[in-house]
């Protein structure tokens, strides 16, 4: 019972995290520390209930799938944790945004690692050519948004000590907006081809890697619809949270899936009879 609670909790709390760091006016000294503290040990506390706790165990495989699932929940516990009432990023100051930046670094970070012990486990299941094709897709990715995050807190740190972008940023703008698309439609791919592969191996219903499948993809042709340049939000016709194509391109938006892959890894984690999770477990 609290296992299936913690379950479902780490589902709500990452939609109230999502929302939370929407909301600008909750960006107060003192306030916004206490939530995100509060959301974040809920968040640990609940995918330690759920199978986290695996990865103290001597058997190899659930380690891996714990470990792939505490990655792959990591970006959205550091959300959960810094982003409280941070806002877009037209919205927060530059301290705000360096900040960001950096978290968005570590979200990629622990989104590659986490697909890499993913494909391992997945190996040790007999399941190679899908794990394969996402693999290779997400070590192109990683270094992509290592780029853009990286140049985009150059722009951030410029804000901050001059109050203009310099030129050289400005040129680049382009350049930034394809790297963005490229790691963003090759993520999409990697997430895909991964949802096959979990659909493969009976580690979820195959319903459901048939839905992230087709997430995956849809957001991947939106994207590709879009086109490789970051719509400017104020110059969209309606307001940027009803553009799917803006949406779709948002940074962090590329690693929920792989959020929701991290908590059905847990629970798996932690199931002690190692049976094949089924879509109602």
């Amino acid at each position: 019972m609290n296992r299936r609670f913690s379950y479902w909790f780490l589902f709500a709390i990452f939609i109230v995290a999502i929302v939370l760091a929407a909301i600008r006016p909750l960006r107060v000294s003192g306030v916004y520390q206490v939530v995100g503290i509060i959301q974040f040990a809920a968040m640990a506390f609940a995918a330690w209930t759920l199978g986290a706790r695996a990865i103290t165990t001597g058997d190899r495989g659930p380690r891996l799938l714990a470990l792939s699932g505490i990655l792959l929940i990591t970006p959205f516990a550091l959300l959960a944790l810094l982003w409280v009432g941070l806002g877009p990023p037209w919205q927060a100051t530059a301290p705000e945004n360096q900040m960001r930046y950096l978290v968005l670094t570590a979200m990629a970070i622990a989104i590659v690692v986490g697909f890499v012990v993913l494909r391992e486990a997945l190996g040790n299941a007999d399941e190679q050519f899908r794990p394969s094709v996402g693999f290779a897709t997400i070590m192109l990715a990683g270094p992509l948004y290592l780029l853009f995050d990286a140049l985009a807190f150059g722009v951030s740190t410029a804000r901050l000590h001059g109050g203009e972008v310099p030129s050289a940023f400005r040129d680049l703008n382009t350049a930034i907006d394809m790297i963005l698309f490229l790691a963003g439609a090759l993520t999409y791919f990697a997430t895909a081809a991964f949802a096959l592969a979990l659909g493969q191996a009976r580690w979820i219903g195959r319903g459901a890697a048939r839905a992230f499948m087709i997430v995956s993809l849809v957001a991947l042709l939106l994207l590709v619809i879009r086109g490789s340049a970051l719509p400017d939000p104020h110059a969209l016709s309606t307001p940027w949270y009803t553009n799917p194509g803006f949406i779709v391109g948002i940074p962090a938006v590329p690693f929920i899936i792989p959020f929701l892959f991290g908590v059905v890894l847990l629970r798996r984690a932690g199931k002690s009879d190692g049976a094949p999770a089924s879509p109602t477990d």
